[in-house]
């Protein structure tokens, strides 16, 4: 079962058994009036990756989304947790205000440590009702509780607004 509950139309069962299913390194911790994302993976960049995955997780089921089109995204900080911030806040520009773009997958394609750039690349479609079902909106990425752990295993912790 995913990881949310969704009354998908057959349309959208197509969709899903079309491709094979997302991997997910991610999961949704309660918080007071907003969700927690944590996401893990064997590098920080998966980590990263996964947690833009959580997101659009979190806006509808990512299985129903078709990889027909391809975004770029960069951002930059001032250090690690602004630049998973600025990271995260560029890819739901994308999907709220700019092309109401919604990826299958995001993929990590460069980061630069010590400038805090980072430059990535989502496959995916523009987000439709009709075909994709309706989760719960994010308003804003929060930088309260924001975490990024690398000693054991690469891991990151973000509270959306929703």
């Amino acid at each position: 079962m995913d990881e949310r509950y969704y009354n998908l139309s057959e349309d959208q069962k197509l969709v899903k058994a079309k491709y094979p299913p997302v991997t997910r390194k991610h999961e949704y911790l309660d918080h007071t009036a907003d969700v927690q994302l944590h996401a893990w993976g064997d590098t920080m960049e998966e980590a990263f990756e996964q947690c833009a995955m959580a997101m659009f997780g979190y806006i509808t089921d990512i299985d129903t989304v078709e990889p027909i089109d391809t975004v770029e995204v960069e951002a930059e900080g001032h250090d690690m947790i602004s630049l998973l911030y600025n990271f995260l806040d560029e890819w739901l520009y994308q999907f709220s205000a700019e092309k109401f773009f919604v990826p299958r997958e995001v993929k990590v394609l460069q980061v630069d440590r010590s400038a805090f750039k980072i430059r990535s690349i989502g496959w995916g479609e523009e987000f439709n009702l009709e075909k994709h079902p309706q989760g719960t909106e994010v308003k804003a990425i929060t930088y309260s509780a924001m975490q990024i752990h690398e000693e054991e295993k690469p891991e990151v912790f973000v509270i959306i607004d929703i």
